[in-house]
C-alpha cells in the first residue's frame, strides 16, 4: 500500500482494508462521474473506453491531474484502444478544466513571477527533445523530417503533404531566385533544402539542437544554405524573408514582443514574415503540465490576442490561415511511422517510451480534433503591402 498511501493519505496507512476500499471506491464514482460527461466508459467495449488495471489510478487523477493521467499510463495503470478519441472526447466535454489541482495555480504564478524562456533556457529544448535521436525522427517523419503540421489539401501521402505544406509558404512569400531567407527554428534543415532547390533562394537556417545542425549541414551540403546553432535572439543581418514554422511554441509569452522585434529588425522594409505557430483558443502562460515535463519543457501555447498584442505597432498582418484539422492526420501518419517502426528502436528507448510517446502523438491528435489545438500561418509586412496581399491557398 506504499502507493496507495501517497494519493490516500497519510491516515490511510493505519486503516482498515474495508475503509480503504470504501476511499477508493469514492474516488472511483468521482472519476467515472466525470467521464460519464464524455461519454467515455471505465471497462468499456468502445474503443475510446479506458481499461483501468490500477486502483490507485483513481485518487492518483484526481490529485495530480494531467500530470498523473499522463504518467499512470506510462506505468501500465491503464490502457485505451484509441487514445486519440479518449482525449477528443475529454477535451471537448472540458474534463481538463475541471481537474485543476493546486500545482498547476503554482507553476502559473511562477510563470508569471519569472521567465522561463530567458536566454540561458533557450537550448534546454533541444537537449530534452530533439536530440533524442535521429534514428526515432528519420523513421516517424517524412523524407525531408519536417516535424509541423502537413498541408493535407490535395495530397494522399505523409511525404506529399509536408511539400505542399512547405509550397504553400514558398508561395505566400512570393519567394524569387536570390532572395534572401532565415529560418528561425530550422530543424533537420528540410524546409531550407527545399527552398533552395526549388526556388534559389539562399537561406540561413538557425536551431538550438545539436543534432539537428549537424544533420542539416549535411542535408544542405552544396546548397545556398547556412547552418547555425544559435538562438534566435542573436539573429543579426538584413533578408528579404523571415519564416518561423513550429518554433513560436518555445519563445514564450515574456519574449513575444522580443521576438516580433528581432524579426522586424532583420526584415528588409519591403520584405515578409511567414509565422507558422501551434495556437491556443484562450490565452495562458504555461503548457500542459505532463507536456512540460516529458516532450517540450519550457513551452506554451500562444493566443491570437498574445500573438496580435506582441506584434501590435511592428508588424501589419496581411493573412491569417487556419488549418488545425490537418495537425490530427499528420499526427495520426506520424503515430503509424512510428508504431511500425518501433521494433526496429524498441532496445535503444524501452517499453515506457514507446508509451510516453505513444501518448504524447495520440493525445495530440485528440486535441487538434477537438479543436482545443489550432494550427495558424500568418503573414506579416513591416509596412504593408501596397495594392493589397494576395492570399494562396
Amino acid at each position: 500500500m506504499q502507493v496507495a498511501s501517497k494519493y490516500l493519505g497519510i491516515k490511510d496507512k493505519i486503516r482498515k482494508p474495508r475503509q480503504r476500499s470504501a476511499k477508493i471506491e469514492r474516488f472511483r464514482r468521482c472519476v467515472e462521474g466525470l467521464l460519464e460527461e464524455a461519454d467515455v466508459r471505465v471497462n468499456g467495449n468502445r474503443p475510446w473506453d479506458i481499461h483501468i488495471h490500477n486502483v490507485n489510478f483513481y485518487p492518483r487523477v484526481l490529485a495530480e491531474g494531467s500530470l498523473g493521467l499522463g504518467e499512470s499510463y506510462m506505468d501500465g495503470w491503464w490502457d485505451c484502444e484509441q487514445l486519440d478519441e479518449f482525449f477528443c472526447r475529454i477535451l471537448r466535454a472540458g474534463l481538463d478544466q475541471k481537474v485543476r489541482p493546486f500545482k498547476m495555480a503554482f507553476d502559473s504564478l511562477v510563470a508569471r513571477l519569472y521567465n522561463l524562456q530567458n536566454p540561458s533556457r533557450a537550448f534546454e529544448v533541444g537537449k530534452v527533445h530533439y536530440d533524442i535521436g535521429n534514428d526515432l525522427y528519420s523513421r516517424m517523419l517524412d523524407k525531408l523530417l519536417i516535424y509541423s503540421c502537413a498541408y493535407w489539401k490535395n495530397a494522399t501521402t505523409l511525404d506529399e503533404a509536408q511539400e505542399a505544406k512547405l509550397d504553400l509558404i514558398a508561395r505566400k512569400l512570393g519567394l524569387k531566385p536570390g532572395m534572401k531567407v532565415v529560418d528561425i527554428g530550422c530543424g533537420w534543415g528540410g524546409l531550407a533544402k527545399y527552398l533552395a532547390e526549388n526556388y534559389g533562394v539562399v537561406v540561413l537556417g538557425i536551431t538550438v539542437s545539436r543534432k539537428q545542425a549537424s544533420f542539416a549541414k549535411e542535408l544542405c551540403r552544396g546548397l545556398p544554405v547556412q547552418i547555425r546553432l544559435e538562438d534566435y535572439r542573436k539573429l543579426s543581418g538584413k533578408f528579404d524573408r523571415v519564416i518561423s514554422v513550429g518554433m513560436f511554441e518555445h519563445v514564450g509569452y515574456k519574449n513575444y514582443k522580443k521576438f516580433m522585434q528581432v524579426v522586424r529588425r532583420c526584415l528588409k522594409d519591403d520584405g515578409l514574415f511567414l509565422l507558422h505557430t501551434i495556437g491556443s483558443n484562450v490565452s495562458v502562460v504555461r503548457t500542459d503540465p505532463w507536456i512540460e515535463k516529458y516532450i517540450f519543457p519550457n513551452s506554451m501555447l500562444p493566443s491570437a490576442r498574445q500573438i496580435c498584442e506582441a506584434s501590435e505597432g511592428i508588424f501589419v498582418m496581411e493573412d491569417w490561415h487556419n488549418f488545425s484539422v490537418h495537425y490530427d492526420r499528420t499526427l495520426l501518419a506520424w503515430y503509424e511511422n512510428f508504431n511500425n517502426a518501433w521494433d526496429e528502436i524498441k532496445e535503444k528507448y524501452g517499453e515506457r517510451f514507446y508509451r510516453m510517446w505513444k501518448y504524447y502523438l495520440l493525445a495530440c491528435a485528440g486535441a487538434f480534433r477537438a479543436r482545443v489545438n489550432q494550427l495558424w500561418q500568418i503573414v506579416f509586412s513591416p509596412r504593408g503591402i501596397p495594392g493589397g496581399y494576395e492570399s494562396a491557398r
